[in-house]
């Protein structure tokens, strides 16, 4: 009787700390999306952001799990949407939020691609998301003529992110 006891206390306190860890990472997403919000990045297109709300986003994922990282980037996008942002930044974060979630989760399962490989992966899929919300939202193409400088910029945002979630990936499984 007492395994029983230990192992529902074990299943227990993992769950607890799995929700410990999606709300601190919730919050630490919020906040790296506000300070990315305040960094101007002088390259005279719009939409280009570091992405370093995605290190609490892949480390949800990696840490905690699939399910788990959809609610966490959801709720980010959400939240971030109704305090810092507009209903039409919320439809271009979530179109490229989703994709990019997608794109990691695919990824990570076929376990191919690295954290960076993934983070890549993820920060290009969320400018490809975005792009799409926008040829959508304004009704033209001509959006497109932003996508190369997107999709280098997603790269190298991506491979910094993947890079500081790899650290911190290290980090968590030493003390986890």
């Amino acid at each position: 009787m007492n395994w029983i006891l230990l192992s529902n206390s074990e299943k227990n306190s993992k769950k607890v700390k799995n929700i410990a860890m999606c709300g601190v990472l919730t919050t630490l997403a919020m906040i790296f999306s506000y300070i990315d919000s305040l960094i101007l990045i002088p390259i005279p297109v719009p939409g280009v952001r570091l992405g370093i709300s995605n290190i609490a986003i892949i480390t949800v994922l990696y840490v905690v799990g699939v399910k788990e990282a959809i609610f966490v980037n959801i709720l980010r996008i959400a939240l971030t949407s109704i305090l810092f942002g507009n209903a039409t930044s919320f439809w271009f974060s979530i179109t490229g939020g989703m994709l990019s979630i997608v794109v990691m989760i695919l990824l990570k399962k076929i376990e191919l691609f690295s954290t960076v490989g993934v983070s890549v992966a993820g920060g290009v899929s969320h400018n490809i998301g975005q792009i799409i919300a926008a040829v959508i939202i304004m009704e033209t193409d001509a959006i497109l003529y932003y996508l190369p400088v997107l999709l280098i910029t997603g790269t190298v945002a991506g491979i910094v992110v993947g890079i500081v979630t790899a650290m911190v990936l290290k980090r968590l499984k030493i003390h986890l």
